[in-house]
């Protein structure tokens, strides 16, 4: 069964792993923890070891179960990247994608390192788009990361956006998420970090999807910016009608 989520930019997630651990300040108040010891305390299968990384190989196959195509997310719960993830279990997840080409993976990950390092060995298609998240300057790395792979589309998540980014160069990159933390400890996000990094994509011609102001009650705050909702998306491959 699809898992299908309030995230704008997806339709459903797939998780064959759970778990991770915190490597930079985008991490501090992560949803996936709250919402993985809840359901742990809850008895969900999935979640019994709570927040620790898991690798489940029963859920594999899923995407292949689901008849229907559509936008999946990759670990909403996890970060496919994590050094615990052994490089075989990856190889088996970009297996499964390969197979199940009628859909369009999404993967995110703050490990871009781990990413680049594996890049030569992982069968990239056009249905898989590759992102990484950047939450502020000092973690913009991974964008040049990110750039030196061969994934066929490439985006950032820059969610939490917990302060103004400078110098955002964006070629290579194919699509541009931003959003403000949400949540009880959320941190504040400004208007001009936002704006900026709008007109970076507009300039530069890069789609530009706005998720959220964020804060303690998201839903209040909403998502509108300058008068409008900001909804694009990279136009794939897979996705470009045919002129036959």
């Amino acid at each position: 069964m699809a898992l299908h989520t309030a995230i704008q930019w997806t339709e459903s997630t797939w998780n064959p792993v759970t778990g991770c651990t915190k490597i930079s300040p985008g991490c501090m108040n992560c949803y996936a923890e709250r919402m993985a010891l809840r359901l742990q305390a809850a008895n969900n299968t999935s979640y019994l070891n709570g927040f620790e990384l898991t690798l489940h190989e029963r859920m594999l196959n899923v995407p292949l179960k689901w008849n229907r195509p559509q936008k999946i997310f990759v670990n909403s719960m996890s970060d496919l990247f994590h050094v615990q993830v052994t490089g075989q279990f990856i190889q088996k997840v970009f297996n499964v994608m390969t197979t199940a080409d009628w859909h369009q993976f999404q993967i995110l990950t703050k490990r871009s390192e781990r990413l680049l390092q594996m890049d030569s060995e992982l069968p990239w298609k056009s249905n898989m788009w590759m992102g990484v998240s950047v939450e502020d300057n000092a973690h913009k790395y991974r964008i040049d990361d990110l750039r030196n792979t061969h994934a066929k589309i490439k985006f950032l998540s820059i969610e939490p956006l917990l302060g103004p980014l400078s110098n955002l160069d964006l070629s290579g990159i194919d699509w541009v998420i931003v959003g403000g933390e949400s949540g009880p400890r959320s941190r504040p996000i400004e208007a001009s970090w936002i704006i900026n990094i709008k007109n970076e994509c507009i300039k530069q011609n890069v789609p530009f999807f706005f998720k959220q102001w964020g804060g303690i009650n998201k839903k209040k705050t909403g998502r509108i910016l300058e008068g409008r909702t900001w909804d694009e998306m990279p136009l794939s491959n897979s996705m470009i009608p045919s002129l036959l």
